[in-house]
């Protein structure tokens, strides 16, 4: 929190009189990082915990009866579609068309998850197709709103401008005012409050539409994770919300897989593959640092002039786009959001596009090989048949043990991350995400397809519905949803154009194992090789053609 004497100089310079030097002056704490501590620094315990009993002990709970299991997701004629932020303030401008634009929807990774209206399969919906039934779900997700990274560019952009306004200082004025005042408030990579509401609420919704598949466990299911704090924790919390808050503990396996260097795990597969730690990955961000420079040339000019004082950069734009998303799924609402116009929010809407295809999607080398060892799991899972072949990131400890990786689970649950996520969908095939690559880096492109809002927002979702078509018990076909809109699988070989994006499950399973045959992943995670220029890749592979 910040010092009394610190507000008092805030106040003081808020009320200076109109037009003098000291009301546009920057407090000596502009930039300054704050945090909370609970319970506060000083606060008494009052009471030991002896005094507050737990359910069981205190007794009388009422009725208890459970209503049966529901099952909306066959028997709704349609699904609720998540198409508000709540409770976050959404921010809005005024667009170029004169109508209201939320910069929220915008920002790449870092948007909330919505429901996509279409991935162009508009004429389908997530509820499962008259004459099918299901058998069977798969749910990949992502974790939920955090803070930013330790060395995020957020967190340096707050050190340079403390560091300037205890230096020489600076001023600022118009929209930008409000920085003479403005502190750091952002922590480090866990969760945020609004992230952990996202997957409770994504917990019940998937009990909502998949309740029902419970009935056909014959043990308790297990549901996987990574040990990153804020990946445990989504889990968690996506467990309290499909399960019940006194209920899930007891309702469910969870694994906790380790997340560290050299640890193989599918679900943060870039802990061991070399070529996910240098320069083929962060070729990514060289690509969109060039758009960076072209969109934000003109923002620079108009907004230097609001910093008396301070040296703008584009980089300090940049991280000015980040935190007006980061302080709002932290804080609530964030005054960066207004800063920019439409044009300049889809301009870095575009820089994240830029930096996720060619770092972590169809035009990075050695995506597809960070992606496959989920489609092995996959294809294990579907097949009930258990993996032999240790080839990948696939961890030979936890597959081979049917304790840890059950095959006949009627539901099965994985949390990962987003750049991990974008790496699967390039291993999986879905190549209607990359219909309009490689991605320029001089403009955006018209009809675009890879929108990483779309594709990887906080708590995105990927739901395979494996479907009994006409309903018998034994399963016929396979879809995909992505954040509920039906994925294309016409490039798996063999899935035919489906209306529904149904593929026949027989020769999905092919397809998938035909991707596992033609991916090295050796080469591609370690081999000693350069991006192709120009990078023409839209595989997620190193061309076989360019190999030494």
């Amino acid at each position: 929190m910040i010092p009394i004497f610190m507000l008092a100089a805030s106040f003081a310079l808020v009320h200076a009189r109109p037009g003098s030097t000291l009301a546009h002056h920057a407090s000596t704490f502009a930039g300054a990082t704050t945090a909370a501590i609970f319970p506060p620094v000083g606060a008494t315990i009052t009471a030991a915990d002896t005094f507050f009993l737990g359910a069981s002990e205190v007794g009388f709970p009422g009725p208890t009866l459970t209503g049966d299991e529901p099952n909306a997701i066959e028997t709704a004629p349609s699904i609720a579609k998540m198409d508000n932020m709540y409770p976050l303030v959404e921010p809005t401008i005024k667009g170029t068309s004169g109508k209201a634009f939320n910069p929220l929807e915008h920002v790449g990774q870092l948007s909330p998850w919505q429901s996509v209206e279409s991935f162009g399969l508009p004429k389908t919906s997530p509820v499962i197709p008259k004459g099918c039934s299901l058998q069977q779900v798969h749910l990949l997700h992502r974790h939920g709103a955090r803070y930013p990274t330790a060395d995020s560019a957020t967190a340096s952009f707050a050190g340079k401008v403390r560091d300037t306004a205890t230096s020489g200082g600076f001023s600022g004025s118009g929209v930008l005012s409000f920085l003479n005042t403005w502190t750091y408030k952002l922590g480090a990579e866990i969760l945020t409050p609004f992230g952990r509401s996202q997957l409770f609420n994504l917990g019940v919704g998937f009990r909502v539409k998949y309740g029902e598949l419970l009935d056909d466990l014959v043990d308790l299911p297990v549901f996987r994770t990574t040990s990153e704090a804020r990946m445990l924790d989504s889990a968690l919390h996506f467990a309290a919300g499909f399960f019940g808050v006194q209920d899930y503990q007891n309702q469910y396996h969870q694994l906790i897989m380790i997340e560290n260097d050299g640890q193989n795990n599918t679900l943060s597969p870039y802990d061991n593959c070399d070529n996910a730690n240098n320069d083929v990955f962060f070729f990514g961000s060289a690509q969109a640092n060039k758009w960076s420079q072209i969109y934000l040339a003109h923002t620079l000019k108009r907004l230097s002039p609001l910093l008396k004082g301070f040296n703008l950069t584009i980089s300090d734009l940049v991280a000015m786009q980040q935190l007006c998303a980061y302080e709002t799924v932290s804080l609530g609402f964030s005054e960066f959001c207004g800063v920019f116009t439409e044009d300049e929010w889809k301009g870095f809407e575009y820089f994240i596009d830029l930096g996720f295809w060619y770092g972590n999607g169809p035009g990075n080398p050695a995506s597809s090989a960070q992606g496959i060892g989920y489609v092995q799991e996959l294809v294990s899972r579907l097949t009930k048949t258990p993996i032999t072949t240790f080839n990948s990131a696939v961890n030979s400890t936890i597959v081979t043990n049917p304790v840890l990786f059950p095959l006949n689970q009627s539901i099965f649950v994985d949390a990962s991350h987003d750049s991990v996520m974008a790496t699967i969908f390039v291993a999986m095939n879905f190549t209607s995400l990359a219909a309009n690559g490689p991605l320029p880096t001089d403009h955006i492109p018209r009809n675009q397809t890879y929108f990483v809002s779309h594709i990887a927002p906080f708590a995105t979702n990927l739901v395979g519905q494996v479907l009994s078509c006409p309903a018998f018990e034994e399963p016929t076909h396979i879809r995909w949803l992505l954040n509920d809109a039906a994925l294309p699988l016409t490039g798996i070989k063999g899935c035919k154009f489906n209306l529904d994006g149904l593929c026949d499950l027989k020769t999905f399973i092919a397809g998938m194992q035909q991707r596992i045959e033609e991916v090295d992943f050796t080469f591609d995670c370690f081999g000693n090789y350069t991006i192709p220029v120009p990078d023409n890749i839209v595989d997620g592979q190193f061309p076989k053609s360019l190999r030494k």
